[in-house]
């Protein structure tokens, strides 16, 4: 998550955080005595207020590569910016073959997303939005491209702090 102007990293100590299982996959590894089985898991955690990160594990047993993706996305915590329960603006973002839309959507709209985009909007605490995933359905690209259309996310003072005007110029352009 590194390469990002605008990200508030956040400590996991007293934030009351749940994880989102995003998937997991068999990995094979074919050694001279046959196949050794491994797992990969993607987790994503978030307080649903704004505060989300994602990490990935990797073992032998589900359960620990689980537990793993949990610990990992623990100590990648970001802040994003919202709008009430949704975005301040259209974004798109490619990661890999993953390409992610996501519009601001009126109160009431309800969580338009699937898959892993709906996983990483839950655990941030959108409510209503309209997302559309482009491009590959492989999770960790997707997820991915997520975090990077939401770290790319400005709220209207920080456009107004950066431009150096006010906030209702920023709407209004007068």
């Amino acid at each position: 998550m590194l390469g990002y102007r605008n990200i508030e990293k956040v400590k996991p100590a007293g934030i009351e955080l749940t994880d989102r299982l995003v998937g997991v996959q068999r990995v094979t590894k074919v050694t001279k005595g046959g196949r050794a089985f491994g797992f990969s898991a993607i987790v994503v955690v978030g307080d649903g207020n704004g505060v989300v990160g994602y990490g990935l594990g990797k073992s032998k047993e589900v359960a620990s590569a689980i537990a793993k993706a949990v610990e990992d996305a623990k100590k990648n915590l970001v802040r994003i910016p919202l709008d009430g329960h949704t975005v301040p603006h259209e974004i798109e973002a490619r990661y890999g073959g993953g390409h992610v839309f996501l519009r601001p959507a009126s109160h009431g709209t309800g969580l338009i997303a699937g898959g892993a985009v709906r996983a990483v909007l839950e655990s941030v605490g959108i409510r209503d939005v309209l997302s559309k995933s482009k491009g590959s359905s492989n999770p960790h690209n997707v997820v991915k491209a997520t975090f990077k259309a939401l770290l790319n996310l400005r709220s209207v003072n920080v456009v107004a702090r950066q431009r150096g005007i006010s906030v209702s110029k920023v709407f209004n352009g007068k």
